[in-house]
């Protein structure tokens, strides 16, 4: 087993060049993926760690190339054998707990118990700290922390900066906590709302926690779960009496210093749900989100395809996409005989990860001028304006996108979702819901693919959706922000009365 790991992430059959030294191998191959010569870069590293083994920036400079190749079971594969020769670097670790979620079948009890574990190291890694003090609440503002490494113009923005405007500040003092060294006009709003604020892109764990300890945060919000960049070694010190995750990561954190996580209940249905995480499920009702469509986005454009020439599109990572749906996708295509497939990803900027994509669905029989590929667009209008002329968002499976599914529907495009078991397969439906569009959530494969063909034949209601979809989202629970900050406040209040 040893031997054929070491064969699919070295490569071997594959020509490498000859060029001396592991570490020169590795710098020519970190030069190369920033010049976008992913295949030629991921040569390098190849050659790097067939010369060396045990060499941890190869693994890692493989397995990043490796997910903007479209080649996720061989990233994962890499990140696990720098976890194997690095297994007490937290960092890592996420990685490969990360990456796993893009599995095209999830194996949940697995999943877990891989997420556990990881809890247990951080743990273990935390020297001991005094615990946290629980000041006594009577006549003063609860104090919240929030830790992220996305206070800047980032899909996560979008969830976050509306609670953070909206909460009752005669209640709440807010702390931000931001874990990046990336400051835009997006982290001046933040820096703008909050009451404290800290910059702490190279601070580590425990220099973090005597911070946070300093600040008298009586709440502190993991916003970031083990997504790049996350500051759980710093909750595994345990410097806040509650200590709460919600909003950045598909699943537990594994880690037993925090003590909840926030959810919904068709995101994370009980009792199931409650048995798959380390920490107690807290669900708000109506959803466990709140949207803020961007300021700036452009109106609706009043136009919808016939059937015989309906445009399907995906605009969620490529990483998402896996063989499962582009068995499935291949099969809304063949029902509906004349209709396109728009894919926008960042990585789809790059002509192999491209030519991977196209490749996979002509596997399936599906021309590639019936799929279009966009890679990254910078502009953010230009972006939302590729939604004038598709008609029919699918969502992924098993990973369902969450951004995405929202700003298709804000700029008037039904989303078609598949429901599965795991948080990560049910977002698209908790999201859905909420938009009272019920309808459009399918329960298996088949389901999937009649609900999309269903609704390319159905112009009249891809019509009135098209025209009501921006309106429906404003009067939803998804964008009443002031309303669900009450929730979430009341929740922050109900667990730290139990601490």
């Amino acid at each position: 087993m040893l031997r054929k790991l070491f064969n699919l992430l070295a490569g071997r059959g594959a020509e490498t060049p000859a060029v001396a030294g592991a570490s020169e191998l590795v710098r020519e191959g970190d030069r190369l993926a920033r010049k976008g010569a992913l295949t030629k870069a991921l040569e390098r590293y190849r050659a790097a760690f067939a010369a060396d083994p045990v060499c941890l920036e190869a693994l890692l400079g493989m397995g990043n190339v490796m997910v903007d190749l479209w080649m996720l079971d061989e990233a994962v594969a890499a990140y696990g054998h720098a976890q194997a020769l690095a297994p007490r670097s937290a960092a890592i670790r996420s990685a490969l707990l990360f990456h796993q979620h893009y599995a095209a079948v999830i194996d949940a009890p697995a999943l877990f118990e891989a997420h556990r574990r990881a809890g247990e190291q951080l743990m273990a890694n935390a020297a001991p700290a005094a615990p946290a003090v629980r000041r006594a609440t009577a006549g003063r503002r609860l104090r919240i922390g929030y830790v992220s490494p996305n206070f800047s113009r980032h899909s996560a923005g979008y969830f976050i900066e509306p609670v953070i405007r909206h909460h009752d500040r005669e209640q709440f003092e807010v702390f931000c906590y931001y874990a990046h060294a990336k400051s835009d006009d997006v982290t001046a709003r933040f820096r703008a709302m909050a009451d404290g604020w800290r910059d702490i892109p190279k601070t580590d764990g425990a220099e973090l926690a005597a911070l946070i300890r300093a600040d008298g945060i009586d709440v502190l919000v993991d916003l970031a779960g083990h997504s790049k960049a996350n500051r759980l070694a710093a909750f595994a010190h345990k410097p806040a009496p509650l200590q709460i995750t919600w909003l950045g990561y598909p699943d537990t954190t594994g880690l037993p210093a925090i003590d909840v996580r926030i959810t919904d209940a068709i995101a994370d249905p009980a009792p199931q749900a409650d048995a798959l995480n380390s920490e107690r499920l807290v669900r708000i009702a109506g959803g466990f989100l709140c949207y803020q469509p961007p300021a700036d986005s452009p109106p609706v454009v009043d136009h919808v395809n016939p059937a015989s020439a309906v445009v399907f599109c995906s605009f969620n990572n490529i990483a998402k996409l896996n063989a499962g749906m582009v068995r499935l996708w291949s099969a809304i295509l063949e029902a509906a005989p004349d209709s396109r497939l728009v894919l926008k990803s960042a990585p789809l900027n790059f002509a192999e990860t491209a030519d991977r994509v196209l490749e996979s669905f002509e596997q399936f029989g599906i021309a590639a001028g019936r799929v279009e590929v966009r890679g990254w667009i910078t502009q953010r209008e230009q972006h939302l304006h590729m939604y004038d002329g598709v008609d029919i968002a699918l969502d992924t499976y098993p990973y369902n996108g969450t951004t995405t599914t929202c700003e298709a529907l804000w700029m008037g495009v039904p989303v078609v979702t598949r429901a599965g078991s795991v948080h990560m397969s049910r977002v698209g439906a908790s999201l859905l819901h909420a938009a009272g569009l019920d309808t459009l959530v399918a329960h298996d494969a088949q389901g999937y693919v009649d609900i999309a063909v269903a609704l390319a034949n159905d112009v009249a209601r891809r019509r009135e959706l098209r025209a009501t979809l921006p309106q429906r989202l404003a009067a939803s629970a998804l964008l009443d922000h002031a309303g669900f900050t009450r929730k979430l406040e009341q929740v922050y209040r109900d667990a730290f009365a139990a601490v």
